[in-house]
């Protein structure tokens, strides 16, 4: 069973950077969706960034696009989402997620992820 673990969450000021990555526990076969998605407090859980699969096109939020920028290394099994112009809207805790995907479906869809990490708070100071 795939584990994802996420790190790189922190504090930074209002248009300052952050990576997170996401390093899963064992191989992510190439058909895999992996998603970036957040939390903040009182609010639904949102898409951010996500994979359709290994070599398949990316898709942002638009509350993010030209900002945020996912990547993968697979020599390292680890998924990263670089976050520039950070706002205080920004502000959540941010989840890394991977399943195999019904086709069709969309992989800023968190309905559709059985493989979860614990999360990494976001904190974006104004």
């Amino acid at each position: 069973q795939v584990q994802p673990v996420e790190s790189g969450g922190g504090l930074v000021q209002s248009g300052g950077s952050l990576r997170l990555s996401c390093a899963a526990s064992e191989f992510i076969p190439d058909y895999y969706a992996i998603g970036w998605f957040r939390q903040a407090p009182g609010k639904e859980r949102e898409g951010v960034s996500c994979f359709s699969s290994d070599g398949g096109p990316t898709y942002y939020a638009d509350s993010v696009k030209g900002r945020f920028t996912i990547s993968r290394d697979n020599a390292k099994n680890t998924v990263y989402l670089q976050m520039n112009s950070l706002k205080p809207e920004d502000t959540a805790v941010y989840y890394c997620a991977t399943d195999s995907l019904m086709s069709g479906s969309s992989c800023l869809d968190g309905a559709w992820y059985d493989y979860w990490g614990q999360g990494t708070q976001v904190t974006v100071s104004s």
